[in-house]
């Protein structure tokens, strides 16, 4: 005989109703997406633009480059982690100017106030994490098309995907901690974009970082894009090694989980109401 204590059933409630909060603002942020379908198009632009440029331009060079002249590695194989890292931080970038909109507009106190602020934060993630899902399809297609090749095949391409979601979800955390800091969307769009080209530039992305120079070697080792880099390469260049995809991947997981936290948090002062 099982019996139900108030505090299992006061739990049960709590979980419900972090559970629906999610579901709540995954479904509210999912169909603005779906309503705007420019911001799908928009931050696709970018990273497809960058594809087709060095592509074509550097191509040969680049594959010279990284392969030490042996031939052994096309550049079009070597750049479609970057362009996939590349669509995660677009994508991700303005995650906060819409939390910010709803705090300046009052629907934080009027409408979203009961809520858990965790289940706000998380579903506004993971509708972020859909759009960069889609927008990462259609880059895989796009570098296959011109000729990337996948060690892993088809169950890689899945497990790039997965890495391009993790990799989203500290630039979600983080754009929305620039949002809640600087109360200005044209402030949190200029700086989460402008951002991008420095991580990528200063990182693995385009060219092995053995030949970079010696200050961008240093903080290519602790720039959040070289570890999204290196575990979506391996994937695509080297196979299943796993100690070099899991080992980056905890790296990301555990950024994830610091800028979720700070997130939150920043998102229970600004609305005034500490909610658990």
């Amino acid at each position: 005989m099982t019996i139900k204590t108030a505090t299992d059933s006061g739990q049960k409630s709590v979980n419900n109703s972090f559970r629906t909060d999610v579901w709540a603002n995954f479904m509210r942020w999912g169909r603005k997406l779906v309503r705007n379908p420019f911001a799908l198009v928009g931050s696709l632009i970018q990273p497809v633009i960058f594809l087709i440029l060095f592509l074509e331009v550097f191509g040969q060079v680049m594959t010279d480059a990284v392969s030490r002249g042996s031939g052994t590695i096309v550049y079009e194989s070597f750049l479609l982690p970057a362009i996939v890292i590349m669509v995660s931080l677009t994508g991700a970038a303005t995650s906060g100017t819409e939390l910010l909109d709803d705090i300046n507009y009052g629907i934080f106190e009027k409408v979203l106030s009961p809520m858990n602020r965790a289940g706000i934060f998380l579903g506004k993630t993971l509708a972020e994490m859909t759009m960069v899902t889609v927008q990462i399809v259609i880059i895989l297609v796009l570098g296959w098309l011109f000729g990337a090749t996948f060690a892993t095949g088809v169950w890689g391409g899945l497990v790039i995907i997965g890495i391009g979601i993790v990799f989203a979800g500290w630039y979600v955390g983080f754009s929305i901690i620039v949002a809640l800091l600087t109360r200005d969307s044209g402030a949190t769009v200029l700086f989460t974009s402008l951002l991008v080209f420095p991580l990528l530039f200063l990182s693995s992305a385009f060219l092995p970082v053995e030949t970079l120079p010696g200050w961008i070697q240093i903080v290519s080792s602790v720039n959040p894009v070289t570890y999204g880099v290196d575990a979506t390469r391996a994937l695509i260049i080297t196979g299943w090694s796993w100690d070099v995809i899991l080992s980056n991947l905890a790296v990301l997981i555990g950024l994830d989980l610091v800028f979720g936290a700070i997130a939150v948090r920043m998102l229970t002062q600004a609305s005034g109401t500490d909610v658990a």
